[in-house]
């Protein structure tokens, strides 16, 4: 059976910590492959500060192209908005009989799974890889012991403390991006003109 990652997100834009958890995962964690999963609305999130889910897509397109087990995929942008994991998840389990999803998420999105629409199907039904993210405090370490151990692993990726809002707001006050995201995707920000205003 075909092992496949699921690393949804805005990627807005898509930047260097995203590709480095994704490949990381993808080679560490004996998945066939890990697909960027371009969420067109995060039900949590504004989407007012979102570029179109064509420009999202086309950058995850473009970081991914040389990468054989990473893939950008719009699998939500034919799904009902706002976009809902375990609708997308039920969708793949039907579409994809001969595969098996890992949704794989940051321990920061694990601390709010309680939000999230069926959130207790989520994890008995699928298996969840958590990767690390910056904490500031001791109290925001999670314990994961309320989980099925079975079902929810902690992964030791590497800490990426980058955000796609500090860029975007790096990209409208002219500061330089080099080595945060790939030179391609520079590229189509700028001649673009997204995140300028």
């Amino acid at each position: 059976m075909k092992r496949v990652g699921l690393y949804f997100g805005s990627f807005n834009p898509i930047h260097v910590g995203h590709l480095v958890i994704a490949n990381f995962v993808a080679h560490h964690n004996d998945l066939d492959e890990v697909w960027l999963m371009v969420t067109p609305h995060n039900p949590l999130k504004e989407k007012s500060s979102l570029a179109s889910e064509e420009h999202r897509l086309k950058m995850v397109q473009l970081a991914t192209i040389d990468n054989p087990k990473v893939w950008a995929k719009d699998i939500e942008f034919n799904l009902p908005q706002p976009n809902y994991t375990i609708n997308t998840l039920d969708f793949l389990k039907e579409a994809y009989p001969g595969t098996k999803f890992t949704l794989l998420m940051g321990e920061d999105n694990l601390r709010k799974l309680s939000k999230w629409k069926d959130h207790e199907r989520i994890v008995a039904e699928y298996d969840v890889l958590v990767y690390p993210r910056t904490l500031k405090t001791d109290e925001e370490k999670l314990d994961t012991s309320q989980f099925d151990q079975t079902r929810v692993t902690m992964c030791e990726a590497p800490v990426m403390n980058i955000s796609s809002t500090f860029l975007r707001k790096s990209i409208q006050n002219r500061k330089d991006i080099r080595y945060l995201v790939v030179d391609e995707v520079i590229n189509y920000i700028s001649s673009n003109k997204l995140y300028e205003s």
